[in-house]
């Protein structure tokens, strides 16, 4: 099944309704679906998904969608359904990132991306939420100990913790994936695992976020049952995956 990964589990109802295992949806399809979840972008413009035609800047593809709520979008390539997929599933989020990058823009002295739209486009493409019920465990993955917090302490991930896949480009890359998949981390302590309870919060943490710097990465395919070979403890003995702090003695 082309959609298996364990990272498109949240959004599986869309995948069914689109029959992505099959095909690649239409603009139509995309569009119905947006009109019948009353999807909106952060000005509050019904969302639609458009043909695209030539290349927008990243500054150009931002501004279109904040003063239009059109996504242009190349609906026989998986990189934008997917895109399409994600702001279908979390709006809300999706909104906030569009916004952030206008805002961002409007106060930048010239075309050169700041720091600020760097981490905003990294957690576009390749974010992850990871929404915990305790504090212990993400301070174990902002460290690196990841033999620590996937092996050692691997029943508690499975029952404390929630992984969901927001950016689209990891999304792409979960359709073929490989050990050294790397997210970027947006760190939500909850007391509910289920991410419509957090994307409030996954916005007002994305508003402290001002550089990549603030996102830690995780090696998605060690995250407990989605890699069956991570079932053993020598998954994580992989440095060259799993790199531990600059800190942490060898």
């Amino acid at each position: 099944m082309k959609f298996g990964h364990p990272a498109f589990a949240p959004y599986r109802q869309l995948i069914d309704a689109l029959d992505l295992d099959r095909v690649h949806p239409t603009l139509d399809e995309l569009n119905a679906l947006a009109s019948a979840h009353h999807t909106t972008q952060a000005n509050g413009l019904p969302l639609r998904f458009i043909a695209a035609k030539g290349h927008l800047s990243a500054r150009d593809y931002e501004i279109h969608i904040l003063h239009t709520g059109q996504v242009p979008t190349r609906a026989d390539t998986w990189h934008d359904v997917l895109n399409a997929l994600v702001w279908l599933r979390f709006p809300r989020f999706k909104a906030a990132l569009n916004a952030a990058h206008g805002e961002a823009i409007a106060v930048e002295a010239d075309s050169r991306r700041g720091r600020r739209r760097d981490a905003l486009t990294v957690l576009d493409e390749s974010g992850v939420w990871v929404i915990s019920r305790e504090s212990t465990l993400p301070a174990l993955l902002a460290g690196r100990a990841w033999h620590t917090l996937f092996w050692e302490a691997r029943s508690r991930v499975e029952t404390e913790m929630r992984f969901v896949v927001v950016g689209h480009a990891l999304l792409e890359k979960a359709l073929a994936p490989y050990p050294s998949m790397t997210g970027k981390c947006l760190l939500l302590r909850s007391d509910s695992l289920d991410p419509d309870a957090v994307d409030v919060q996954a916005v007002m943490v994305l508003g402290a976020i001002d550089t990549p710097r603030q996102l830690a990465p995780l090696p998605v395919q060690g995250i407990p049952g989605w890699d069956a070979a991570n079932a053993h403890a020598a998954y994580y003995a992989n440095r060259e995956i799993f790199r531990p702090t600059r800190n942490t003695p060898s």
